[in-house]
């Protein structure tokens, strides 16, 4: 049995080694349907014919599988009921969506809606996950929540730009105070916040969507669809009974879209473009995804190639696309630390080119930000804030 997540290595597919010598294949957590995911699934639905014996498992919590059933021939469904328990939805839809202040008071009124609760069950107060949109939002929820008359809370912000020590403090309880925790949609699938009994959510998310017309990857808040709800829903329903309280009517929920649109609908496709070049995959236009592209990205996505050398007017892949196919970040970035090459920089646009593919690593804990800030002025670099990375790693580095 061979396992693949969303982070597979697409070049293994390369001459179909991808399977030899396995009899079973196991695509996990697809309802995510990252870049990679949908690649595989359609690279999947080509290789099939030709391996009869291969037998195919894709698991999702929130899966389309309809959908995902007619896409390989009907294949059959089979429905696992997990270990969880009823959770209560209640709807307290927000009086005013003009700014966030009805937000932060349609959470502290939630929270003294469940305090209530468990006050008429002669329960203990149970913890709280939060789903916020942003980082802005979860600092506004926080203040508000110790503002607030509620006593005996600890507040737990988590979000990608907290320090690792601070991202922890989720996983180890203190006192008997009540955890509230307030995070993003990464507390959907990726992360699992333990205890907890009850769900707010804001029905909001950042989605990151690209704009082929200004050639920028945004982040725009969203409503969330009703199969993101869902699973925020079940987050309260693993150990006991819980209840959900969203802060939206029913039926703004009805008129949510049924499943998030995958990313190979609202990203840059110029990387997904390179890499069926270089595997031989034929033309993305006719490649058998389950949900195909817009046709304006992929003209985008050719062009921009095109900008950066890698495919000639014929669209078929130069020597320098090949070497950018084979380097694990953006074709952009990729083509930096080529130029580089020629130039004899490759040791700092590698630098660069790191620090632009992932979060910042300078990081800097709520309590300690002027501390931080001081700390990394010492890598300050008078003409470039490019420069100042190259000094950060070379400190590091010695």
């Amino acid at each position: 049995v061979k396992l693949l997540t969303d982070g597979m290595l697409l070049a293994e597919t390369r001459g179909d080694k991808l399977l030899k010598g396995y009899d079973t294949l196991i695509v996990d957590e697809a309802h995510e349907r990252g870049l990679n995911i949908d690649f595989l699934l359609g690279y999947l639905k080509r290789l099939l014919p030709k391996r009869r014996d291969l037998k195919v498992i894709i698991t999702s919590a929130t899966i389309n599988y309809e959908r995902f059933s007619a896409h390989f021939n009907d294949a059959p469904v089979v429905m696992v009921e997990g270990r969880t328990f009823p959770v209560e939805v209640r709807y307290r839809p927000l009086t005013s969506d003009t700014d966030d202040a009805p937000m932060y008071r349609g959470i502290v009124s939630a929270v003294d809606e469940l305090r209530s609760l468990d006050q008429e069950q002669k329960k203990r107060r149970g913890d709280v996950l939060v789903f916020l949109p942003g980082e802005r939002e979860i600092r506004g929820a926080a203040e508000a929540l110790r503002r607030s008359h509620l006593n005996q809370l600890d507040v737990l912000p988590l979000y990608a730009r907290l320090s690792a020590s601070e991202q922890q403090r989720i996983f180890h309880p203190t006192g008997g105070d009540q955890r509230i925790v307030l995070a993003t949609n990464v507390a959907e699938t990726s992360l699992t916040v333990p205890g907890i009994r009850y769900v707010i959510d804001s029905g909001l998310a950042r989605m990151s969507r690209y704009s082929y017309r200004s050639k920028v990857q945004r982040l725009p808040i969203e409503a969330v669809s009703q199969a993101s709800a869902n699973q925020r829903k079940g987050r309260c329903g693993r150990l006991e009974p819980g209840v959900c309280i969203r802060l939206y009517d029913e039926e703004d929920f009805a008129g949510r879209r049924e499943f998030t649109e995958p990313e190979l609908q609202r990203t840059n496709l110029a990387s997904v473009i390179l890499q069926m070049l270089d595997l031989k995959l034929g033309d993305i236009e006719r490649f058998p995804f389950i949900d195909a592209p817009d046709r304006r990205y992929v003209t985008d996505g050719f062009r921009l190639l095109e900008e950066i050398g890698a495919i000639d007017d014929r669209r078929h892949l130069t020597e320098l696309g090949r070497e950018l196919a084979r380097m694990p970040i953006d074709p952009k970035l990729g083509r930096m630390v080529l130029a580089a090459r020629e130039h004899g920089c490759v040791h700092e646009a590698l630098a660069i080119a790191s620090f632009l593919s992932v979060q910042d690593p300078r990081e800097r804990p709520r309590v300690a930000m002027e501390a931080a800030d001081f700390a990394h002025g010492t890598d300050a670099h008078e003409q470039s804030d490019f420069l100042t990375i190259v000094r950060l790693w070379d400190r590091l580095e010695a």
